[in-house]
């Protein structure tokens, strides 16, 4: 015998959109997070390594990330707050700061990208050391770490690519009291007593409206 109800069984294309949505939130919440990580932690390792030759011998040299390029850290930090805004803002301006945090994803990959062969900032160190502005790094050496780098700024655009497909089925950080998306009616004051002109002045510092 079957049993006949009322309530409306839950239809699967209707629950898709909320799989993706949900699926697609954690994953750049992930990917956002690791990259902005990853670029900051790379930048503080050292990217390239020489020497310089002085009068007892050569001097070893080494050029940190953020002594090679600023970039990536400054990006993944503009990224990492782009990602927090995108669910305190709406339409329109989710889309504008998602766009922000796909292009500090690609800023991040473009420099990490062209720090791979720069050498400019061993140059300078070598120019200090020897005290001869024409003295230049020899003998170079380049580490992992840019590559490192790269990999933080491709999940952080990847981040800011699903922000930008599938932001617009995220909460945002009203939406545990807004649960239909339109505003809540305003409670209805109680009657007041003419006579008692006292609670007229209590319910106007409620807001609420004693007329009513």
């Amino acid at each position: 015998m079957e049993y006949v109800t009322a309530v409306p069984h839950p239809r699967p294309e209707a629950a898709a959109p909320a799989r993706s949505g949900r699926r697609s939130l954690a994953l750049a919440l992930l990917c956002g997070a690791a990259g902005a990580a990853v670029a900051l932690l790379s930048s503080r390792q050292d990217w390239a390594a020489g020497t310089v030759p002085l009068a007892g011998g050569d001097f070893p040299l080494s050029a940190k990330g953020s002594d090679v390029t600023g970039v990536p850290a400054a990006l993944a930090i503009v990224g990492l707050a782009a990602l927090v805004a995108v669910f305190a803002v709406r339409r329109t301006g989710r889309y504008l700061v998602a766009g922000l945090l796909a292009l500090s994803g690609l800023g991040t990959i473009t420099a990490a990208f062209q720090g791979l062969t720069d050498n400019s900032a061993l140059d300078e160190k070598a120019a200090r050391t020897a005290g001869d502005t024409a003295a230049t790094a020899s003998a170079l050496t380049h580490t992992a770490w840019p590559y490192v780098a790269l990999l933080g700024g491709a999940l952080i655009l990847l981040a800011g690519l699903l922000a930008l497909r599938y932001g617009r089925l995220w909460p945002t950080m009203s939406g545990r009291y807004e649960r239909d998306g339109t505003p809540r009616p305003r409670r209805r004051a109680a009657p007041v007593d003419p006579e008692r002109p006292e609670e007229l002045w209590k319910a106007l510092d409620r807001g609420e409206d004693p007329t009513g």
